[in-house]
């Protein structure tokens, strides 16, 4: 009994590496799925429930095989529901396609210098470092901030007193 219980302990301190990414043993399958970049909850939860996974489920207790289907799953993609998938419609290809990790970021990267290139709205908001959606600038994104340049205080004896 007290060997068991120490090797589910030894079992969630390991790290398991899941789609380049590593997530500790301690997490549920549910939780720890989200670290990954490009699976959100509702992605993370499609994946627990179309590989028949229980959610709760420790991710240290998670067999090679289990995590070598759950790669398939969201490296493939053709089981998810297309809304959960995070790129529909391509700007390139025109397909529909889900990118996680790396992929993700290089290609979120390309997108931006895209914009910049063709010199779009978004584009040059993106190059002045600006925001994109059209949220006011007045008060907030503002840069060089200085503290306390208010009203400066009265000096003690004035220009239009006089020095004895």
């Amino acid at each position: 009994m007290e060997t068991n219980q120490k090797q589910q302990e030894k079992n969630e301190d390991r790290i398991i590496r899941i789609l380049s990414k590593d997530i500790e043993g301690k997490m549920n399958v549910y939780a720890g799925l989200t670290k990954i970049k490009g699976i959100s909850w509702s992605l993370s939860n499609a994946v627990c429930h179309l590989l028949k996974i229980d959610k709760k489920r420790k991710i240290s207790s998670l067999s090679s095989e289990e995590i070598e289907k759950m790669t398939k799953l969201v490296k493939g993609f053709k089981e998810i529901p297309k809304n959960l998938l995070n790129r529909k419609k391509d700007f390139e290809s025109g397909e529909d396609k889900h990118l996680v990790g790396s992929d993700l970021e290089l290609q979120k990267e390309f997108d931006i210098k895209r914009l910049k290139k063709i010199k779009s709205y978004r584009g040059l908001r993106h190059l002045s470092n600006l925001p994109m959606r059209g949220q006011k600038t007045k008060g907030n994104f503002r840069k060089n901030r200085r503290k306390g340049s208010g009203i400066k205080k009265k000096q003690k004896g004035g220009v239009n007193e006089k020095k004895t």
